[in-house]
């Protein structure tokens, strides 16, 4: 699994949707969710750190985990099908039962953001809908790596496995 951050808000320059885009610790690839005009919302809420005279439900959600004693642990995006994504949140009670409820990313996302919990997404959701962020990085490193193993000849490779 991969620990992403959220990066913000963007809007779909075709279909003008809002999509969550998610990115990982390195910054290199990015995951593009579509979601809600709703639920953008909700998240753009708690990014600019808005507070609303009411609560919203992503927010009643989260002060009943804390009514409840319960601790949302992480929240897994851990499928991609049909263009669909799907999540689950993690969550402990005070007795340290766990149990993962379906949710949909976005408001797995909106609730994650309220509760300093952790997102993480299944490597195999990465590598089938994320974007290169940085395509020269990626470059530069794969051009590396290629002089790296030209410049190699079978006896140093011998003496760099013994050594190690």
């Amino acid at each position: 699994m991969i620990e992403m951050k959220v990066a913000g808000i963007a809007l779909d320059a075709v279909t003008r949707s809002p999509i969550v885009l998610l990115k990982d610790s390195s910054e290199r690839r990015a995951l593009p969710i579509f979601i809600g005009q709703d639920q953008a919302r909700a998240i753009i809420t708690v990014l600019e750190n808005q507070r609303t005279p009411r609560p919203l439900t992503h927010d009643l959600i989260a002060d009943i985990f804390d009514a409840w004693e319960m601790q949302l642990e992480k929240i897994i995006i851990h499928a991609l099908r049909d263009n669909t994504f799907y999540a689950i949140l993690c969550l402990k009670n005070k007795d340290g039962v766990k149990k993962e409820i379906d949710c949909r990313p976005s408001d797995a996302i909106s609730i994650a953001l309220r509760t300093d919990s952790p997102i993480w997404v299944l490597e195999e959701v990465v590598a089938d809908a994320s974007i290169p962020v940085d395509r020269e990085a990626d470059e530069a490193e794969r051009e590396a790596f290629r002089s790296f193993v030209s410049d190699l000849s079978p006896n140093e490779l011998i003496k760099k496995s013994r050594h190690s």
